[in-house]
């Protein structure tokens, strides 16, 4: 099911303006892609968008805007108060529904893994997967079924079902859930491995993040 997402035209406006708008419960944006002839300048309600981004911020959304009918977009860039975490402006990218893109897929885990049961922690690595795939078989997120993680072992996006045509462009072997020992139980030996295996996936990590920049 496509999200759809109301929008309104604005003037380009100086930061006096622009802290207006927000305090009338809108944010500020702009709309770039080749089938623009510049970019646009755009308002939404801020709790339309705060509830999209709770469950659709990677979807493929059709922007509507007045004059300009309908798009097909995708969210690009957020840029947040530093201490609120208030969203201050967002970008959006135009995009062709027959073209391949890339672009991050939100991670849900799924199931009861037997490790945790067992004392285990459960730690999920990558929340996010970068991936290609024509713009119009974009998945909103991929399922790491952990029903059958065993204590100590763990999910590797390799090991991950993804829809047809759509390609992950991380390492396949990159761990994306694990089942570890509590703290406490761990030994020196095994809190050296995990902090590898930490450092190891850390940029995996952040290039699977969606773009979000602080004000």
């Amino acid at each position: 099911m496509t999200t759809t997402l109301r929008a309104e035209s604005r003037q380009r406006s100086t930061k006096g303006a622009l802290r207006q708008l927000r305090i009338q419960g809108r944010v500020p944006g702009v709309v770039y892609g080749k089938g623009l002839q510049e970019p646009s300048p755009i308002a939404l309600d801020s709790k339309e968008l705060s509830a999209l981004m709770r469950g659709h911020a990677h979807a493929v959304l059709q922007l509507e805007l007045p004059g300009n009918g309908s798009q097909s977009v995708l969210l690009t860039d957020v840029q947040r108060d530093k201490l609120s975490g208030q969203v201050l402006h967002v970008d959006f990218h135009q995009i062709n529904l027959n073209e391949k893109i890339k672009a991050p897929i939100r991670v849900e885990v799924s199931g009861t893994s037997p490790g945790e049961k067992e004392g285990g922690l459960l730690t999920v690595v990558l929340h996010e997967i970068e991936v290609e795939c024509v713009a119009r078989d974009l998945p909103e997120s991929v399922t790491a079924d952990i029903s059958s993680l065993g204590f100590g072992e763990n999910l590797t996006i390799g090991q991950l079902a993804f829809p047809p045509g759509v390609k992950p462009l991380q390492d396949e072997e990159t761990v994306v859930v694990a089942v570890l020992a509590p703290q406490k139980d761990i030994s020196a030996e095994e809190a050296d491995a995990s902090a590898d295996v930490s450092e190891e996936n850390a940029k995996h990590h952040d290039a699977a993040q969606a773009v979000e920049t602080d004000a």
